[in-house]
Formats: structure tokens, sequence, C-alpha cells
């Protein structure tokens, strides 16, 4: 069994991750470092950067992981800003903003960064898409899966096995998982 490093204080995240890798014969052991975070429109170029601050830090083959909830009606907020916003207004905030939007359409993307010691890191990106629910809805995920319609349901409403077979970071990890298997680490 291969062990990645998944560098990310998010309980959540890992725990999405070590299921879905589990299925495949790898094993993810979660470390927390807090690396600096790269502040960039671009997910892939967040990703790359936090993967070689993390490997070279760390002297580890290591995964980050970043996603955004982008919504269109909203110019593509909160985006890469989506952790920030979500610690300051929050799914209510959300709502909010899109109290008097007809168009609720939205997506998550992910973009997962692959790093050995040394080396330049590669990214594997992900996207669900979806529409902003009205209300808040389920007791399942972490961060704006409440909010997040994929079809009749919310990701908050989803089990993490539901969840993995739809989600953004799902779709990322499985390049990932695809491309490393593959590879002899």
């Amino acid at each position: 069994m291969k062990t990645i490093h998944f560098v990310t204080s998010n309980m959540g995240k890992a725990k999405e991750a070590k299921a879905l890798c589990k299925e495949f014969d790898i094993k993810i052991q979660q470390i927390r470092y807090e690396y600096p975070e790269l502040q960039s429109d671009d997910l892939e170029t967040i990703a790359k950067y936090g993967a070689e601050c993390a490997s070279r830090a760390l002297n580890k083959t290591v995964i980050v992981e970043d996603a955004g909830l982008f919504i269109p009606a909203l110019r593509g907020f909160p985006g890469p800003y989506s952790a920030y916003v979500f610690k300051t207004i929050g799914n209510k905030g959300i709502l909010g903003l899109m109290s008097d939007k007809k168009n609720r359409e939205a997506y998550f993307k992910s973009a997962v960064g692959y790093c050995e010691p040394g080396e330049d890191s590669i990214t594997f990106t992900g996207v669900a898409n979806g529409r902003i629910a009205r209300e808040i809805r389920g007791e399942h995920g972490f961060g704006y899966d409440p909010i997040f319609l994929y079809d009749d349901r919310t990701f908050g409403e989803l089990s993490t096995e539901e969840k993995n077979k739809v989600s953004h970071r799902c779709k990322a990890l499985k390049k990932f998982v695809k491309w490393i298997s593959a590879k002899d680490i």
C-alpha cells in the first residue's frame, strides 16, 4: 500500500480523501502544517505553490488541495477566497448575497497539488456543477456543502460515500490516484 501525506488541517477533506483513496490501495496520512498560501485568482497556481512549499519544508512527498465555490451571478465570488469568505460571512452571508438572483448556478472546483522533495509540483483538477439552494440543508460535509445543490439534494444532505462519487475533490483525487497508481514511488 502506497502512503501519501496530505497536508491539511481540514478534517473533512482528510476524511473524504482517506475514504476515496482506500479503494485504490493508497493510504492517506494527514499532516497538519501551515504552509504559506499564495494569494492568486487561480486554484492550480495556489495548489502548485502550496505543494512545493510543504514538500520542501517537510522533506516528504505530499499532496495539498485547494478548492473554491464559484458563483457566476456573483462574478465567480467567492472563488479562491472561499475559506476566508466562509469564515467571515458563512453560508447565511452567501444566501443573503443570492437572495435576489434568478441565476443560481454554481460550481465547486478543486485543485490537488502533488510534489516530491526537490521536484516541481503538478496539479489535478475536478469540477462539480450545481446550484445555490435557497436555504441551508443537511448535517453532513463541511463549509458550503449545506447550500450547494447537486441534483435535488445539497452536498450537506449526502453521506461521505455519496459525495465521494460526484464531488469536485473526488474528481481531482481520482485523476491523481490514476496517475500515482501508474507511477512507481
